[in-house]
């Protein structure tokens, strides 16, 4: 038995309320090393001679990463404060005894060493999620690029490759007008990079955060926009970028006019005057990653988060926008994330928030900052089996299950699973092209748990390196289109929606073949079963047990066997 790999903690991640009365414990083991798990549970304060209250409950192993499995039970209490601890048993039948963080040979009988579960405390901090958003859709709209309400020459709009200073004079009554497309295609909720007054096609260095940027249009439009959406049973995210601004937004000014007597020198970290803010040299002052166009702002300042905290809150008010994507949420304090989830939730308490995060995020995802991140481990973890080839179909879902093993366990239906992002050079160009490989991608992206992120494009074969040639014109002649990758992805988010097994229901059942690179999945939700197949190899894998059966990705009779990155719903 490996006791260093043994691990709980009584805090949030290992023991929560999923509701009222109900609560969710959590161990870690080293993978394949334990036999059985059993949680032992008493009262705290009712002393055994007045009354027996010790119950015990078996754990099963709800995932398995590539390193630990992570055993959980579900129960049901009521007291004021319970006691709890492990007893453990390995493959060659050896038992342990784990509590407060100490191992025993003997069951545990002191409950002071035992571990300490406050229920109210607990039920207090349960994680509220906005219901709407579980499961929903995600499609990513860059506005410069997506659509215009202007004449544009074609030779301009669909120019290869593109960099930052094109301007296709994309616009907010373009997206408007193409509201239909996204509705028909499947998604439920626009995400829309910034719209703020900046000078750059990115927006990503604001000027103004009260103002539309007058190329894409007016506040106006931007509420007929979300009025629209709405309407169609569509939600509308705005992005957020709160960690700097641009060099023209009045505070920054301000600093560079009056350098050290100005009132606004608190709102940055500036280290010196004057100001070095040269291509090339490294700025005088905090920025994003050296971009000196970009100064960070200082949110521990009263004032500057404020500010900050009025802005997120205006828009919602004004324009009835569902939430907030925040730019390098990473790099702005939990401090500050635990005051704007307060004021946000005050304004709309389902107003969705999530934070770009290109590393694992559990800090921030306790229930008290953000209710989701943009899940670049599965990013990888697709890019890495599918692209490289350097990921086995076995580890993929082990990358998948340290997230579901590391997470309050409601937050699987709310990660934005993403293939690619504005940040990102296109799934497609990464993948040589290989249309096989991008339906497959687009496959596990929509067919798994979680809120799948279409950059837009994606679904008619928009091609595009690495940033900035990743934000292309968005192809609207049909004759440029993809009209078959098209339909695949309707009909992967036509059979999503109507087999809500697919995303709510129990992992019945789940294996892996690293030789031929099948991933085989089943799924239940009261009396629908689902079957899932991926194939992330070449070559042919031979399924005959299933051979005859109706495939749901095309609605066909399935002939028993699976071709190259090849996917399969029965």
């Amino acid at each position: 038995m490996e006791y260093a790999a043994i691990r709980h903690f009584a805090d949030k991640k290992y023991c929560f309320a999923t509701e009222k009365g109900r609560f969710l414990i959590r161990l870690e083991t080293k993978k394949n090393d334990i036999k059985s798990v059993i949680l032992h549970t008493q009262d705290k304060y009712l002393p055994l001679r007045l009354q027996d209250t010790r119950q015990t409950f078996p754990m099963e192993i709800a995932f398995s990463d590539n390193y630990i499995d992570y055993y959980e039970s579900a129960i049901e209490i009521d007291v004021v404060c319970l006691r709890y601890f492990f007893e453990l048993e390995d493959t060659s039948g050896k038992k342990t005894y784990y509590g407060n963080h100490c191992f025993y040979d003997d069951r545990i009988t002191s409950i002071d060493r035992m571990f300490d579960c406050p229920q109210n405390l607990r039920e207090e901090e349960r994680f509220e999620l906005p219901a709407w958003a579980e499961n929903k859709v995600v499609y990513q709209i860059f506005p410069s690029r997506f659509a215009t309400d202007k004449e544009i020459p074609d030779e301009l709009w669909y120019q290869t490759p593109i960099n930052h200073k094109t301007d296709l004079k994309g616009s907010l009554r373009g997206i408007i007008g193409r509201l239909p497309y996204i509705k028909e295609l499947g998604a439920d909720i626009l995400y829309m990079t910034p719209i703020f007054s900046s000078d750059s096609s990115h927006k990503y260095n604001t000027a103004d955060y009260y103002k539309i940027d007058p190329s894409f249009g007016s506040k106006e439009d931007l509420k007929e926009l979300v009025s629209r959406a709405h309407s169609l049973g569509m939600y509308v995210i705005l992005d957020g970028v709160f960690n700097h601004t641009g060099i023209d937004f009045f505070a920054f000014r301000d600093v560079t006019e009056h350098r050290e007597q100005s009132k606004y020198l608190d709102w940055y970290y500036i280290d010196s005057f004057p100001l070095v803010m040269e291509r090339g040299k490294k700025p005088s002052y905090k920025t994003f990653s050296y971009a000196g166009f970009m100064p960070k702002l200082n949110l521990q300042n009263p004032e500057t988060a404020d500010f900050v905290i009025d802005v997120a809150s205006y828009w919602i008010r004004e324009c009835d926008i569902d939430g907030w994507r925040l730019d390098v949420g990473d790099e702005i304090s939990h401090t500050f994330w635990k005051r704007f989830r307060k004021a946000i939730k005050a304004v709309k308490p389902d107003a969705l928030i999530v934070g770009e995060i290109w590393h694992f995020a559990g800090d921030f995802l306790e229930g008290d900052e953000w209710d989701s991140v943009m899940n670049y481990q599965f990013y990888h973890s697709v890019h890495d089996l599918l692209v490289t080839e350097d990921l086995s179909a076995s580890s993929f879902l082990g990358n998948l299950d340290f997230m579901k093993g590391n997470l309050n366990t409601r937050l699987e239906g709310f990660l934005w699973n993403l293939i690619d992002s504005h940040d990102t050079a296109r799934f497609l160009h990464s993948a040589g092209y290989d249309l096989r490989k991008q339906k497959l991608a687009a496959a596990l992206q929509l067919l798994l748990p979680g809120m799948p992120m279409i950059y837009y494009g994606d679904e008619v074969a928009l091609g595009g390196g690495p940033d900035p040639d990743c934000r292309r014109g968005m192809l609207w002649d049909e004759n440029r289109q993809n009209r078959e990758l098209l339909d695949y992805y309707r009909t992967l988010l036509r059979v999503r929606r109507n087999y809500p097994a697919l995303t709510k229901g129990v992992l019945a059942k789940q294996y892996t073949d690293d030789d031929t690179g099948l991933i085989y999945m089943e799924r239940k939700l009261e009396e629908q079963n689902v079957i899932l197949l991926f194939h992330t190899r070449k070559g042919t894998v031979e399924l005959p047990e299933l051979k005859g059966m109706r495939n749901l990705i095309g609605n066909q009779s399935f002939e028993g066997r699976l071709g190259d990155y090849e996917a399969a719903v029965f």
